[in-house]
Order: structure tokens, then sequence, then C-alpha cells
């Protein structure tokens, strides 16, 4: 299988709900990239074993995010849908890229930092995978010559990293992997918490106050916008500047990224009103619009059948592709295959 347009790969963790951090932050984009790029979205259940959590059903979290990969208007017959750990190859190149990777550099992962420490207030041992998966991450991407991946900012680390991996490896080997370059949007690449708009919406977040799920009900929704942190700015003052007015910033970005409008418009248009007005405004336009997003996650959701038909779809195409970029790699590291 070979690609015509530049490759895209994208992958999120199906580890309980899904976010609107994930949604602004990464899905919202992903229907339009498919005339732009050869789309690979990949749930990344692998990588959700980093953190284990009896209380997540993985099965039924595997399901659910592709249902809502679909309802974000993901066609399978435009980009390739597939579930990480039916694709080997991936836990293959992993242990390969392992062998060009160093110890410092994993240390200095922000993510890995900040998921020790919530760990260890929660009195949860760190394991080894949570230390290791930026390499799984490297693999991921690495193994379809991927060309752009589209990240927030506190994941380009991570996209440096699996450049710095392969660039090692083609230092040795000659031009084995395409380099891949982040793509970054300028508004909403990384939402914030609802209460505490310094730290990034999560949905490990204690305080479920903090995050909107995609599968919130309506008037919790509602609420939680209502009771989100503004500032004590008097007049209030609706503009955006994400130091002095973190709050405010946020919910622009929200608003922005589900109405479609550009945060100069929004200003314009909501000049003069006040902040419970305001957060009004986003509850209703955030409501409506995930009302329309959960109806058609219920749709698909409720085909079982179809949802795995196209995961096993998927695997296979996923598959083709990655056994002629292992068996390249097998050849230059000399390892004997029987690939045919």
């Amino acid at each position: 299988m070979i690609f015509s347009k530049p490759v895209l790969f994208s992958a999120i963790q199906p580890s309980g709900n899904l976010t609107l951090g994930n949604y602004i932050g990464t899905m919202r984009h992903w229907s339009k990239m498919q005339d732009d790029y050869e789309c690979l979205y990949c749930i990344a259940d692998l990588h959700a074993l980093t953190v284990q959590e009896n209380k997540i059903n993985l099965k039924k979290s595997i399901l659910d995010t592709l249902s809502f990969y679909l309802a974000c208007g993901v066609d399978p017959n435009k980009s390739i849908i597939f579930i990480q750990s039916h694709v080997c190859q991936h836990s293959q190149l992993n242990w390969i890229l392992n062998c060009f990777s160093q110890f410092s550099e994993l240390l200095r992962m922000t993510q890995f930092k900040i998921k020790r420490k919530i760990e260890k207030n929660c009195a949860k041992r760190t394991s080894a995978a949570l230390f290791n998966y930026p390499i799984l991450m490297a693999a991921d991407i690495l193994l379809y010559q991927t060309n752009f991946v589209p990240v927030g900012r506190d994941q380009k680390q991570h996209v440096e990293l699996t450049r710095n991996i392969a660039n090692r490896f083609n230092s040795l080997y000659g031009n084995i992997f395409t380099l891949p370059e982040p793509l970054i949007t300028q508004y909403g690449s990384k939402i914030m918490s609802l209460l505490e708009p310094h730290k990034k919406m999560s949905k490990s977040d204690v305080n479920k106050n903090n995050v909107i799920f995609l599968l919130d009900d309506i008037p919790n929704i509602v609420l939680k916008i209502r009771h989100a942190f503004t500032d004590s700015e008097m007049p209030s003052k609706i503009y955006y500047d994400i130091e002095k007015k973190p709050g405010i910033s946020n919910l622009l970005e929200i608003l922005s990224s589900i109405t479609n409008k550009d945060i100069n418009v929004l200003l314009k248009e909501l000049e003069g009103i006040m902040y419970s007005e305001f957060k009004n405004i986003v509850a209703d336009s955030l409501s409506k619009f995930l009302f329309k997003l959960q109806k058609s996650y219920n749709n698909y959701r409720c085909d079982e059948s179809y949802l795995k038909k196209i995961a096993y779809e998927g695997a296979i195409k996923c598959q083709l592709k990655s056994e002629k970029t292992l068996k390249n790699i097998h050849d230059k590291l000399g390892l004997i295959t029987f690939f045919k």
C-alpha cells in the first residue's frame, strides 16, 4: 500500500470518557484533514495499559472511542481507523527503537514527570511502561513514514523525541524513517481546567467540575460552565490574554472552537457583555454542539458489528503498510526475516 498524499497519524487512548479537551485539541480537525492527508487514526489501547485502573472496562472504552471517531466525521472510506494492539508491528518496532533511545531523554519528558508526581500523591506505583511509553509513541508514528502529527502544545516534546530517535537510526543506516512534523493549531491546542485554568483539562482530574466530558448530560454541562473560573477584574472585561485572564481566555477558546468563529470576531460580538451573560452564551453553544455530537455517537455505538468491521479492515491495511517498513528495518539491522 503506497500513500499518494502526505501521511498524518493521530491517536487517542481509550482510557475512560473522552473530554472536551480531546475533541477541541485534536478530534475536531480530523474530518477536514482527510481531504489533504492520508490519515491514520489509531485507538492507542496499548498506551492505555501504562496506568492500571480497574474501574475502566477497556473493551467498552475501545468501542466508545471508535464511535466518537465516526461521530467526529472520520470516514473509513477516506481514512484508516485501527486499534493499536491489532497491528503487532507497533510492539516489534517499539523494542528496536528502545535500542536507539537514551535513558536521559526519557527522564526529561515533562508528561512522565507530571504523571509520576500524580501517582506518588495517590500512593500508586509508577510502572516501567509509564516511563517508556514515548518510545512506543515514536514507533506508532515512524512505522507509517508519517509526515505530520497533530498535537497540543504539551505533546510537541514527544514529536521532538521521535525525530531524535529517527535521526539517530538514519545516521547509521540511511534514510529509513521519515522525520515527522508537529501540527499545532493557534487556538484550542490545549484546553485548560475550568476551575484551575493554569493546568490542562484532564480526564484523570479528581475534581470532575474541572472537566467537561463528551458524554456529560446537558444540565451538568451548563452548571460546569456557569461555575467556571473567570477573574476579579472590575469592571469585567472580556478579552484574550492567557497570562492575565486565563479563565476567560479558556472559555473564549472553547467558544471559538465549537462555533468555528475566530476569537477576534467573538470579541467584537461580546463587547460590553458581563461575565454571567458570557458564560450563558458559552454554555448554550456548547450544549447544542454536544447534543448533536452525542446523538451521532449513540447512532454508531449501537451497532457493534459495524464498529468491529471497521477495526478489522483498518488493521489489515495497517499491517500491509507496516510490514514493508519493518522488513526494511530488519534488513538494515541484519536480522533474519521470512517476510514474503
